[in-house]
């Protein structure tokens, strides 16, 4: 059995590095403008500008952290590798295939779960509920396949 990877991921329509580049350009334009204002006697406005831009910024800064968190799912022969993404951290978990079940998401916001010898682990953050549930019958029938194919590789030897 050839090894089957799926990527789960945020849909991002702005990457950092361009974030960036929209921040500084709005940085010059509102400093000029509160920079002109301070000239002519409004000092306070810069303050404000300032107070703005730094709220701003804090929320770019934010988004730009989790614009690239992801999840990664490596099926193979052998290990069901679970690669969580947040923030730039990732967290690898590796479970044993021929052990490994697949619960269907609770509710309309729940997450779908996939434990095997103890190890649970939550995926499907970044899908909407009805892909969800469509993802997690597809990597429960993928790993029954690979169920059935370790079965017959024992059975043969």
């Amino acid at each position: 059995m050839s090894s089957r990877e799926w990527i789960l991921k945020r849909n991002c329509s702005i990457a950092p590095r361009q974030l960036a580049m929209v921040y500084a350009g709005l940085c010059s334009v509102s400093l000029t403008v509160a920079v002109l204002f301070t000239l002519r006697g409004a000092w306070y406005i810069l303050g404000f500008a300032v107070l703005e831009l730094a709220a701003v910024g804090l929320a770019f800064f934010q988004y730009g952290r989790h614009a690239t968190d992801r999840e990664r799912i490596v099926l193979s022969e052998d290990t069901l590798l679970i690669e969580l993404v947040r923030a730039e951290q990732a967290s690898p978990h590796r479970l044993d295939p021929h052990a490994a079940r697949v619960d269907l998401p609770d509710g309309h916001r729940g997450l779908i779960v996939v434990e095997a010898a103890g190890v649970r682990v939550e995926v499907g953050r970044f899908l909407t509920s009805w892909r969800r549930r469509e993802f997690a019958r597809e990597l429960a029938q993928a790993i029954r396949q690979a169920q059935r194919v370790g079965l017959e590789l024992q059975n043969s030897n």
